[in-house]
């Protein structure tokens, strides 16, 4: 099992580097600051003009504690390389269903079926190693920058790896009708309190879940709540309802960091490709 799944970390792993460029950082002066000048995560999260916490920021996901990965992965430190070492990446992108016993994970049998054969191909035909998107919610649970950029009427996601743009509708519009399936499907956003609950449909069954490929299909309906509970952090509940893949809807939690005065660099999947020719199974 830890060998499949270090496999798959290999072919996902273009998707965490990105290019030295200018601008790495630039200072920000609407961060706050503490008197030696640092960033100060823990002032209170900024509002919008509608009186909303603004969500904007560029975000990386919170890497799982080292003992705990290495708990739940045997081995894994084995697969670490300068640059990229899975041990620090979040425990959910390896496998959604990390908080699980198996007997407990609820896959239909097609959807069961399906993961084994990508379990018994080590992952040969992860979207990402064919520089396809890696989808909701792999691609946000990737050690990369997201940036998240509010505006009246939508909220725009950008990322700086493996997925497209994305836009978070809260001008209080419904979802289509009949949708045509996409990557990242069709994402409808209103606020509780100040958690933005995002509900989003219209998937296409093309990408995994996670790296060691739990299946998604058409069906798929996933639900986002998002609270930044002070300047610097952002809470993330996760929750997929998936009758075509799975027995009933599950959760997961994580959080994320700010990284201020960082600013997002242009990341090109396929520019100086050479990981392809070498797939086993290509």
């Amino acid at each position: 099992m830890r060998f499949r799944i270090a496999a798959v970390l290999v072919l996902c792993a273009g998707a965490v580097v990105s290019a030295h460029a200018q601008w790495l950082t630039h200072p920000d002066p609407a961060v706050p600051r503490t008197r030696d000048g640092k960033p100060n995560l823990s002032a209170p999260a900024p509002r919008a003009a509608d009186g909303k916490p603004d969500l904007s920021g560029i975000w990386m996901t919170d890497s799982t504690p080292l003992k705990e990965m290495e708990r739940l992965f045997p081995g894994i430190e084995t697969f670490a390389v300068p640059g990229d070492d899975p041990r620090f990446f979040s425990k959910f992108f390896i496998n959604i269903f990390a908080d699980y016993k198996p007997e407990d994970v609820p896959m239909r049998p097609e959807a069961a079926r399906l993961f084994k054969q990508r379990m018994a191909d080590e992952g040969k035909d992860v979207p990402t190693s064919k520089c396809l998107p890696a989808g909701i919610p792999m691609g946000d649970l990737l050690p990369v920058p997201h940036q998240f950029i509010q505006v009246p009427g939508s909220v725009v996601v950008l990322s700086e790896g493996a997925n497209p743009h994305r836009v978070i509708y809260t001008d209080g519009r419904t979802h289509p009708v009949d949708p045509i399936p996409t990557w990242l499907g069709y994402s409808v956003g209103k606020w509780e309190g100040n958690t933005l609950v995002v509900d989003t449909r219209g998937f296409n069954d093309r990408t995994w879940l996670d790296a060691s490929g739990h299946a998604r299909t058409e069906a798929m309906r996933i639900t986002e709540r998002y609270r930044r509970r002070d300047f610097g952090h952002m809470e993330v509940e996760l929750t997929i309802d998936d009758p075509g893949a799975y027995t009933r809807p599950f959760s997961i939690r994580y959080t994320q960091t700010l990284r201020p005065d960082m600013v997002l660099l242009e990341n090109v999947c396929a520019e100086n490709e050479r990981d392809r020719v070498h797939l086993v199974g290509k």
